[in-house]
């Protein structure tokens, strides 16, 4: 992803646009500011300055405006009647990584508390066992690094900041979430044993919110991998996560 750039193309074929998102940029129209700079207005005029023939793209799925990560647009009605649905009966498969406070006690857990938006400006959701809609997350521990770990989340539906709000009600909120969580900043200092900086002149690691779409599997044919790598920032934070821990998390693929 070139810097400045809110995506890079990862793939395009003649029925769906895939990218990279950064965070800080919303998917598309939000319906309580529509004047925002939005990804799929910016993508479309980036393919439709090198078509031959203009073409309108057609949102499939989101991800959260502070999540960075793939996602994909159909290019026709009929790419994305088909993918939408694929995605409502969950054939998609999808990859999480995230960066969250504490040292999980587990290797691997299930979450799967029931899920509904309240509807206010945020997109706040909250976890309700009787109004909820059903929502399940697997997690997996990849590793940890003084009171921080990565793990992996697949989740097998999509609600609205569903792995953030099932991370929270496990004691792991993702780092630099207001909502759930607090906005902190990770710094180095706060898991580098020895660390000897100045602490008025230090710079975060990360400043953004943690967590990452790292892989999408679409059931198109054999099935279609679309892979995201690591942004810089979240990259440099787990590597030197990776570092202190003296581990070698082999999951680590970062942008280029």
């Amino acid at each position: 992803m070139k810097q400045n750039s809110p995506f890079s193309l990862i793939y395009e074929d003649d029925f769906i646009a895939a990218v990279n998102k950064a965070a800080g940029i919303a998917v598309s129209a939000d319906r309580w500011d529509d004047s925002r700079e939005r990804l799929d207005k910016l993508l479309e005029a980036f393919l439709n300055e090198k078509a031959d023939v203009p073409h309108r793209l057609y949102t499939v799925h989101r991800i959260d405006q502070d999540t960075s990560g793939v996602v994909v647009f159909a290019k026709d009605e009929e790419t994305h009647k088909t993918l939408s649905r694929a995605f409502e009966d969950r054939l998609v498969k999808k990859r999480y990584y995230a960066v969250v406070h504490g040292r999980p006690a587990w290797k691997e857990t299930v979450c799967d508390l029931p899920l509904v938006p309240n509807g206010n400006k945020q997109h706040h959701t909250i976890i309700d066992k009787y109004q909820g809609k059903k929502s399940l997350t697997k997690f997996r521990l990849l590793g940890s690094a003084g009171n921080y770990s990565v793990v992996e989340a697949l989740p097998e539906t999509g609600r609205t900041h569903q792995i953030r709000v099932h991370l929270s009600s496990l004691g792991h909120p993702v780092v630099c979430d207001p909502l759930y969580g607090n906005s902190k900043p990770v710094l180095l200092s706060s898991f580098k044993r020895g660390w000897r900086g100045d602490p008025f002149d230090e710079k975060p690691l990360l400043s953004r919110l943690g967590l990452h779409a790292a892989e999408l599997v679409l059931p198109t044919g054999k099935g279609l991998t679309l892979n995201a790598p690591l942004s810089r920032d979240m990259a440099a934070l787990i590597k030197q996560m990776e570092k202190q821990a003296g581990g070698d998390w082999k999951f680590l693929q970062a942008e280029k």
